[in-house]
């Protein structure tokens, strides 16, 4: 699992959410590796279709050839950040439309998951309808969607009582198992396992 997190905002309540969410899939044994693409250097897609003429490679030379390199050994992609204007960051925004040179090749995941967090309720119609719509289009499987609000400190996340009840919850009605008992490789790394249950969020 690789979740790409998008808040500029280093140890902050996105990375608390997104840590609550890999520690629990670790338990569930998947490995996860989380990448904070917003620390990184990722130019905006020009739309070229350089890809397309190059087997996927991409003409800009940043930190997105990096990003890319684990996407190819992902089974599953989980798109985290806060909102911010009504929608999710511009450097998640950023990391996702440079996916398009996987256009080329075709994207070696299937599964899709996506973590929001948020100051206010109700906005979150943006970015759940873009996801959605991505997930029809390139036949992405979206195993769930967590939406958490109240974000009005630096540190409400570690208080929230959503998150506090998603760990101490046990079940398939837990968020964080809806999430991350969703894949896993077994020994020859050909089989998976997949567990759909239904939101609550």
């Amino acid at each position: 699992i690789v979740v790409l997190s998008g808040s500029p905002r280093k140890g902050a309540n996105t990375d608390t959410m997104v840590e609550a969410f890999a520690e629990t899939a670790r338990e569930g044994g998947n490995t996860v590796e989380v990448i904070r693409v917003a620390g990184k250097k990722i130019a905006g897609c020009l739309g070229c279709q350089y890809c397309f003429a190059h087997e996927g490679t991409c003409v800009q030379k940043d930190d997105m050839a990096g990003v890319i390199e684990s996407l190819k050994d992902a089974d599953m992609v989980v798109f985290a950040s806060p909102i911010y204007w009504f929608d999710i960051t511009a450097q998640e925004k950023a990391a996702i439309d440079r996916l398009y040179a996987f256009g080329a090749t075709g994207f070696p995941f299937t599964k899709t998951a996506l973590l929001l967090d948020s100051h206010s309720e109700g906005v979150y119609d943006a970015a759940i309808a873009m996801y959605k719509s991505t997930c029809a289009y390139c036949k992405w499987e979206d195993q769930g969607i967590v939406t958490i609000s109240g974000m009005t400190e630096r540190d409400s996340m570690a208080s929230s009582p959503k998150l506090e009840g998603a760990r101490k919850t046990h079940g398939n009605r837990c968020w964080w198992k809806i999430l991350a008992v969703l894949t896993k490789r077994n020994a020859d790394c050909h089989a998976t396992m997949l567990q759909r249950t239904i939101p609550v969020c």
